[in-house]
């Protein structure tokens, strides 16, 4: 069978829409559900720091939009937070250093909610670790899973939030990431008694080269009836595409 390679998309239903914030703006965004039946999970991405280069098409979340709806039945709702570019469009609005991407936040839980997609789980990637912390804690949201997360902008109120939920709360952190190692994560995440802390050998901040692995980890706690690692080949129809904008 082929391989599924990085820029290969398995078949899914896809629709660019938009997202409409509490305060006025539009946001880019884009749904991939399962080709046919109901999704088992959803999966809410928020990008990294759009300031270095974050966006809803950064490479993890792009591969599975990609890949999840076929491989898992997962559901994945990306968007390009406020003042956000990237090859499916321009959000509307600036950069507020966390502050106003609450709004943001909001408006792509509020849309999985609306449109009736089940297990909500929030993925925050680094910048998108500190919006889940500090503005995902939803009713609607059934945990957070956090990939390199910094702890730059989120303060420990926003942990002791997440300690009083109760709501499943895991951090996948690289060995060697630039910002925070597992050591001081584990340190850092006691302060929510339920956290899960997985420490990611060989892993750095940008995953390059471990989207496979990032996947694997995030099915298992989100679906975790579903079988990883995930397949690495597709016997079916599948598409390629232009990923040569993209880096990873």
């Amino acid at each position: 069978m082929p391989a599924i390679r990085a820029n290969s998309v398995l078949p899914a239903r896809r629709e660019a829409i938009t997202l409409e914030t509490a305060d006025g703006l539009t946001l880019v965004a884009e749904l991939a559900l399962p080709e046919s039946g109901d999704p088992v999970a959803t999966l809410v991405c928020l990008h990294p720091l759009p300031t270095h280069g974050g966006m809803m098409d950064s490479h993890v979340f792009r591969k599975a939009a990609f890949r999840l709806p076929a491989l898992a039945g997962i559901a994945v709702l990306r968007y390009n937070s406020r003042g956000t570019t990237s090859l499916q469009g321009t959000s509307e609005g600036a950069f507020d250093h966390a502050e106003g991407e609450r709004y943001d936040v909001a408006a792509a839980i509020e849309y999985a909610e609306f449109e009736d997609l089940p297990n909500i789980w929030v993925v925050g990637w680094s910048f998108g670790t500190d919006l889940a912390l500090m503005h995902a804690h939803d009713p609607a949201v059934r945990g957070a899973i956090l990939l390199s997360p910094p702890l730059r902008f989120s303060r420990p109120a926003h942990l002791t939030t997440w300690a009083e939920s109760g709501k499943p709360l895991v951090a996948l952190v690289p060995e060697h990431d630039d910002y925070l190692r597992p050591d001081e994560a584990i340190e850092r995440f006691a302060a929510v008694p339920h956290a899960e802390v997985v420490a990611v050998e060989g892993a750095k901040h940008l995953w390059v080269g471990d989207a496979e692995k990032v996947l694997d980890l995030i099915v298992s706690r989100v679906a975790p009836e579903v079988d990883v690692p995930l397949p690495r080949e597709w016997d079916g129809p599948m598409e390629t595409a232009d990923t040569s904008a993209y880096a990873g």
